[in-house]
This record gives structure tokens, sequence and C-alpha cells, in this order.
């Protein structure tokens, strides 16, 4: 440290020997001279602090006197120029140069950077422009210095950053010819010998009561005894989150835990107050989860993703899975590589490969845009490519055909639509020979010719594009040439004839085929479809099958473009049509836009075998006795699933969008929250509507019976929850009043076994209390730590504390749910993962086991009523996945 530098060690030490002296003085039997004495000690130092300080401000002086005097070389060169220029600088224009730059208004002003002067050797100082308001000198606008532990800083970190001090306190500067006046170590209520001001010390420089000798009172606010205080002007936000700040109270033996900076004080029930200790570590829970089956299928944004392979599967994907499944045998596979949604998928020729592309996730640095390409027979990952190459989605995937399947062509989602061909087999990531920009607007398919080696067909928005790849890598574009037909909106789609034309289909139902080896119509065939063709499917025979979008219908055309006779049309309650592939023997399955899949033949019609959801899926309850769950989401479907059969029992259009479920205690009917904030209740065997009623406008986040039946909760957004009696076995409803106390929406509700209580979690990460029949706030929180709770479906609890992870930020996990043998507690998160904890999970660290395959939010788990299965629903992903626990 250099002799004008004092810091923070001084200050305190000071302090500190002010502090050990005083209880002696006062036990003195000498008070008066001991005061004297005290008071002499106190006046030496204050004075050696001051004459450092007075040191420091000196130097700085003298820096701030050349830099006005640079200031006035140039103002007076800038005069000069001037002059020569035949111009004057008026005083406005004198003054523009010493005014502050605000927000780049001033375009005239002339900004310099200052020069470095090494006054210190712990700081670069710097003059603050603001300190000078009559300057006429250019200063830079903001100047910082970084802290290294003195005064301006209430820490030792080196990475904080503080104003830089003014060199003086003046309103106006000194003249520039004037050399500022020595300043001399003086006393310390002298406050004109002390320009400097220290961010953390404002108090040092007010103006305040004299001793009659002229220093401070030894008792004043202003002295020197309070030099070292920290500053709160400014305080620096300092969020914690989740359980790495936890802390644990032994007195009162409650948990606090911060969630997006809220403190949560949790208590430790009484059976584990003397034993629990915080800092152990929960070990992952024995038994683990394996996908059994996935409901749903990804139809309404997607096209060209359903296959039938020659291991008697047809092979799909909905959220990150891509499902193997077996019709006659009803097993499925699942091949779970990916990170995030699937978008593309193709079947190499040898009919054993399948190449799948993926979109970017929330966090790019686990979820990036990426193709596999893997076994069918043994799920075997044979490579992964492009990791760092796409920037969205891997939208249309396409494996070559006239050489046997060793390129592959990519399609980047992304504004430019890049188009990439890789040799896949080189190397495990693959190896890419060329890419380059195919169009800004949308791009529906790309494929490689079947028999032309190196020509590729894209179609999209308003285009047809083909494209030859030259021997040294480079690819030709050629446009498809519409002449005088009017050009569609859309090509929607193209496939190949045996022959080797190309045939699309375009989004006003009409058909072109392209003449093999040019950009030219060669034949059209109008008005095929009423709307949208979105499939076209060349079957082993050379005849022609084309699916209608909007219209729903199959047409069946001949190797000769004659159209049959034979055709049919699709219930309008499956959708459009997405995609149609040959399936086994004679039969056809068909892909809709309501995330259905049908099989069947064009003579005997189809039927459904996979039914999903096409719209957010939010509510999720499983049966109280029985291995069946019911679903409902956005769509204003609500669905009955048996799980042993993986099969749907019914479904029912509620007219409604439904954000939460629940069934009554003996699974007699089932209650559908809405978004609306009306709540309905359906018998499960009929499907008859037994009751509605409306509470509030917001919608009904969550519901929940009592364990014995007798009542139900229903949590709304409007942040309360309505308590309702329920009788005559389920078929009727009276309102017993309301729970208001949240400040913010309900999330989620849990009775105690003996139906007097309840507890909730809101969504700015209240727990609260409740007293069920009178529906007042419990406020001594620590009277509940002993209550037993039929249920754990909050997810702010002491036996949740180890579900949060480090820096949660409260919205994270969504929902959880504990097993009925309470062994297992079971989470759905923001991160696309359903994970399985040991229950209670109370311990900070507590491990678990993670699976993906869901690519959204997933908004629910649940336990089946035995506990050997478990259901999980995707948010946007629509996605229903069932998994054993064993």
């Amino acid at each position: 440290m250099t002799d004008g530098e004092c810091s923070t060690d001084d200050l305190s030490k000071s302090e500190d020997s002010v502090n050990r002296s005083i209880p002696d003085i006062i036990e003195s039997p000498n008070f008066a001279d001991t005061y004297n004495a005290w008071h002499e000690m106190l006046e030496a130092e204050s004075r050696g602090v001051a004459g450092r300080l007075a040191d420091l401000e000196r130097k700085v002086l003298e820096q701030s006197d050349e830099l006005m005097c640079l200031k006035a070389t140039l103002a007076e060169a800038l005069r000069r120029v001037s002059v020569l220029e035949g111009t004057k600088i008026n005083h406005h224009q004198a003054s523009a140069l010493s005014s502050p730059l605000r927000n780049g208004n001033n375009k005239d002003a002339v900004r310099l950077r200052s020069h470095n002067y090494a006054g210190s050797k712990t700081v670069n100082l710097e003059v603050n422009r603001r300190s000078y308001g009559g300057s006429s000198l250019p200063q830079r606008r903001a100047v910082h210095y970084q802290s290294t532990g003195s005064l301006h800083s209430d820490s030792h970190s080196s990475s904080s950053v503080s104003p830089v001090p003014s060199p003086s306190p003046r309103a106006t500067p000194l003249p520039v010819n004037k050399k500022p006046p020595s300043s001399s170590p003086s006393p310390v209520g002298n406050g004109s010998s002390l320009h400097k001001r220290w961010s953390s010390t404002g108090d040092f420089h007010q103006n305040s009561a004299l001793s009659p000798g002229g220093m401070h009172s030894k008792f004043s606010t202003k002295s020197f005894l309070n030099l070292y205080t920290r500053s709160n002007s400014c305080p620096s936000p300092n969020h914690k989150h989740g359980t790495k700040e936890t802390t644990y109270n032994d007195e009162e033996k409650t948990v606090k835990m911060f969630l997006r900076g809220r403190p949560i004080i949790l208590y430790v029930p009484s059976e584990l107050r003397d034993g629990y200790d915080m800092t152990k570590v929960s070990t992952p829970p024995s038994q683990k989860l394996k996908l059994d089956w996935v409901y749903g299928y990804r139809g309404r944004d997607c096209r060209s993703n359903l296959y039938y392979l020659p291991t008697g599967e047809m092979v799909y994907f909905v959220a990150a899975v891509v499902v193997l499944y077996n019709v006659e045998e009803q097993s499925q596979r699942h091949y779970l590589g990916h990170t995030d949604d699937v978008k593309s998928l193709a079947i190499h020729p040898n009919k054993m490969l399948v190449a799948t592309g993926q979109c970017a996730g929330l966090d790019r640095r686990e979820a990036r845009p990426h193709i596999r390409v893997w076994n069918s027979v043994s799920l075997h990952t044979q490579a992964v490519i492009g990791m760092n190459d796409f920037d969205l989605s891997v939208c249309c995937l396409s494996f070559s055909k006239a050489d046997g399947g060793t390129l592959l062509l990519a399609v980047d989602e992304a504004p430019d639509h890049n188009i990439s061909i890789w040799d896949w087999q080189k190397g495990d990531n693959g190896y890419k020979i060329t890419e380059t920009k195919c169009s800004v607007d949308t791009i529906v398919a790309a494929e490689f010719h079947p028999l032309d080696r190196n020509i590729i067909v894209t179609c999209g928005k308003s285009q047809i594009a083909f494209w030859s790849l030259d021997a040294g890598g480079t690819l030709y574009k050629r446009m498809g040439i519409f002449e005088t037909r009017d050009k569609p909106k859309y090509v929607t789609c193209v496939a190949f004839l045996q022959t080797g034309e190309t045939i699309t289909g375009d989004s006003n139902g009409n058909l072109e085929i392209w003449g093999r080896g040019t950009n030219t119509i060669w034949k059209f065939m109008k008005n095929v479809h009423e709307g949208p063709i979105f499939s076209i499917c060349i079957l082993k025979d050379g005849s022609i099958v084309t699916g209608g979008g909007k219209d729903g219908r199959i047409v069946l055309f001949d190797s000769t473009l004659q159209k049959r006779r034979e055709e049919t049309q699709i219930e309008g309650h499956y959708g459009g049509i997405r995609v149609v592939s040959e399936g086994c023997g004679s039969q056809l399955i068909v892909g809709t836009t309501k995330n259905c899949i049908l099989a069947g033949t064009v003579e005997l019609g189809f039927q459904p075998i996979i039914l999903g959801h096409t719209d957010e899926l939010g509510a999720l309850a499983s049966h109280p006795s029985i291995q069946q769950f019911a679903t409902a989401g956005y769509d204003r479907v609500l669905q009955l699933w048996d799980a042993m059969s993986h099969s749907i029992l019914w479904s029912k259009d509620i007219g409604e969008q439904a954000q939460s479920l629940a069934f009554s205690v003996d699974g007699t009917t089932v209650i559908v929250g809405c978004t609306s904030g009306r709540w309905m209740v359906f018998d499960v065997q009929t499907r008859e509507l037994l009751e509605s009623h409306t509470d509030g406008a917001e919608p009904i986040q969550v519901v929940q019976s009592s364990p014995d039946g007798s009542m139900l909760a229903l949590g709304s957004r409007d942040n309360n929850i309505y308590i309702y009696q329920v009788t005559e076995d389920g078929h009727k409803y009276n309102r017993v009043g309301r729970c208001m106390g949240h400040s913010s929406f309900i999330t989620h509700i849990d009775w105690s076994v003996d139906n007097q209580t309840l507890r909730s979690n809101s969504g700015d990460y209240e727990l609260l209390y409740w007293n069920a029949a009178t529906c007042r706030q419990i406020p001594q929180t620590g009277v509940m730590r002993d209550v037993e709770w039929a249920t754990n479906n909050c997810t702010i609890t002491f036996s949740t504390i180890g579900i949060w992870p480090e820096n949660a930020d409260g919205t994270d996990v969504n929902f959880c749910d504990r097993s009925h043998d309470k062994k297992l507690l079971a989470t759905a998160d923001d991160f696309g993962k359903v994970k399985v904890y040991n229950y209670p999970a109370s311990q900070p660290r507590s491990l678990c086991h993670s699976y993906g395959g869901h690519s959204s939010h997933v908004m629910a788990v649940n336990f089946l009523h035995d506990d050997t299965r478990l259901v999980s629903i995707g948010g946007k992903d629509t996605a229903v996945l069932q998994w054993t626990v064993s």
C-alpha cells in the first residue's frame, strides 16, 4: 500500500482499539482524567487517518489539474482550427464541449478517451465528469474502477464495481491557470480540507454539529466511530434459490429454504426432530422406472413420419420418443436417444436403419438439434450427426436410394432452410459433404430421387426445386416451372413414380407429374381433393394413393394414372389425413392431423389403432381402485384409459378446455376443472354429465376429493379455494365456503387423513393451512408439523425439500405424487424429466432416478392404485407415457 492510501483494516483497528478501551475508562475512579486521555487518543487516531486521506486527495487533485490542462490545450486547439476554417465558436458550442453526453444526443461534442495516469497501485483513477458541472473540458460519461476490498466495497470480492470517488465537492472547477492549494493534515471536523467522497462513508462529508473546540462530538453519528459502516443506499439484489441456501434452526426445529429469493419456513415433524441432519444425502430408491407404453402420435404438424418395417412394427414418433409398435402382438419398443422433440424420420433403403432428427431444446447445451441414425432391430445408435451444425430443428430427412443409402439429406428449419448432404457412415459423427441455402420460405418435403443418382427434389411454399449434386460436392438448383397454370400457395408433398417421374400434390387439391430429368409439368390433374393433398404413397404394384388433409378422402390411381372407382373417407373426428403409408399385406396405415393412427383398406374401411390428444395436456387422474386413468386438455376432450390393455375406453368432447381432474373416492365419477372457472362431474360408466358449477372466471387449477369423499376442494387461479360438501353418492354438491388468503393462484392441494384440514401451495411459493369446515386459515403453522396427509401433491412441504434443485426458481417442479405405500415420490418438471425419489425427500441433497421421453414441460405424474405403474403427461408434446415400477 502506498503512503497516500488507507485501508478498511486501518479503520477497523482504530475502531476496535477504541471499543476495547471504553469499559476500562468508565470503571476508572478518575473518570475526567481518563476521559481527556481517551479524547486525546481519539484525536491522534483521527489526525493520522485524516492525514492519509488528505495525501490521497492531494494526488487526485494533482492528476485532475493535469487533466484540466490537457482540456484547456484541446479547447485552444479547437478554437484555432475554427478560426482557420473561418468559423467562430460561440458560447453554446463551447458549453457543448463541457456538457456530458446523454444517450448520444449531442452529436457535435467531441469525446476523447482519458489518459491513464498510474496514480495508484490498485486502481486507475479517472475523473468523474458528473462532478464538474461547469467544466469546459470533455470528459468520459461513466467511469468505474475495480474494487479491491477498500472502503468502497462491503466485501473483498474483486469483481464488484463501485463508482469512482469524486475529486472535489466543488460546484465549479478550479481555474485552469491556478494550482490547487496543497492539503495538509487537519482535524476531522475541517470538512473543507477533505474533498474525497467515499461511497461507503457519505456521512463523513455532511455538515454536522461541532464541539466548541471545532471537533466533531465524540458521540455524534458523524464521528470516526461510525466511519466504517455499510452503505444501504443501493443494496444489490441477492436472490437465493432452491436448496443451495437451506438452513436449519435447531431451536425451533425448522428448515428455511429459498425459492426465487423468498424464504420458506418448513417445520420438522416431531418424530424426526432429534435425529434430523440436513447435511446427510438421501440415496436414490432401489426401485426404478421402465417405459412401458406411449400413447399418442405427432401428426398435427409433422409429415412423412409413419412407416411399416419388415419386423412387423410401425415406426412413428411423439415427443422425444420414437415408437416401434407391433399391432398384432400388442407390444411396443422405444428408441430414447433424443433429448427433445423429434421432428423428422427417414427409413434407409435396407429397411433396417432409421434416421430421426430433433429440434433444439430450451437448454441448448443439453438439447441441440441433430440427427441420429440407429438400428431398428437392436435400437443401437449407429451415428450422431450435426450436433453443432443445425440452428432450429431438422425438419426433413431422406436417405439416398440409387446408391444404396450412402448419403443422408437434411433440411434445417432455420430461416434460411439450409440443405445439407452427409456421408453419414464416415466416422461416428458423419461427414458433411456440402451445405447451401435452400429457401427463405417454408420447406415441407425433401427427397432423393429413387432412380437418378444424386438428384434431390424439395418443395414448400409456392415452389418446387430440382437439385443435382456433382462429383465435387456442389449442389445446383433448378426451380420448377408452372407455366400458364396458377402457382399454388404450397406444394405440399412429393413422391416418385416407378418410371422415374416426380409427382407432387398442392394446397389446391391438384396433382402435378413432372417429366423425368426436367423441371416442367408433364401432366396436370386438377381437383383430385377438396383442399390440400398432404400425402402421396406409391404402392409396390405401382398404384398411387393420395390423402386429403381437409376432406379426409383416400383416392386410388392405377400405375397409368387412371383414377379407380374405390375410395374411402375417414371420419371427421379423427382429423384430416397427414400421411398414408403401405402397411402389412394390402393394408394401409394412415396418420391424421388429430394425432391418430388408423389401419385398414379402402374396401373395408379404417379402424383407429392410436388415439391421442391434439392440444396441450394439463389434467391427469388415476382411478382409486383399478388400473385406469383419465386425461384431459385444451382440446376439450376427456379420455379414459385402461393401463393393462393399453387402450382407450372412451373419449368425450366436453366442450370446455380442461385444466384439472380428480376421481371421486369410489371411482364412479370424475370431476373436470376447466379454464373458464366452470367444473363438471361425469359418470364414469355412462359418461353422463351429472353436475356443473362455476366458481370465479379463472381456471380451476386443481381438484381434490377428501379421503372419505364427503368434501371437494377446488383451487382456482383467482387465488381462492372453494370447498363443497358432497352428498347422494357424489351426485350432489353444495358449497361450504371459500378459503381466501393466498396472494397468488393455487397450484396444489392436499387433504389431511382426518378430512379436517387442507394444505395448499400457490404461484408465489406459499404453503398455507386451512380448516376445511370453517374455510379459515390456520396461522399457527407450527402446530401442523405432525398432521398426517392423505396425499403429497404439494411441491413445497418438508417432505419434498429434496426435489428442488440448486438455483431452482420455484416453477421448475410442476407436480409431485407420493406412492400409496409411502415409499416413493415422483416429480414432473419443466425440463421434460420424470424423477423418482425415496419418500420422504426431506434432505436438501436427495438423489433420484431421472427419465426422459417428454419434450416439453411434464405437467403431472400419478401412481396407479397399486403402485405398479406410473403415468406422466407432457404439456405441449401431448404425450401420455406409462411406466412400470420395478
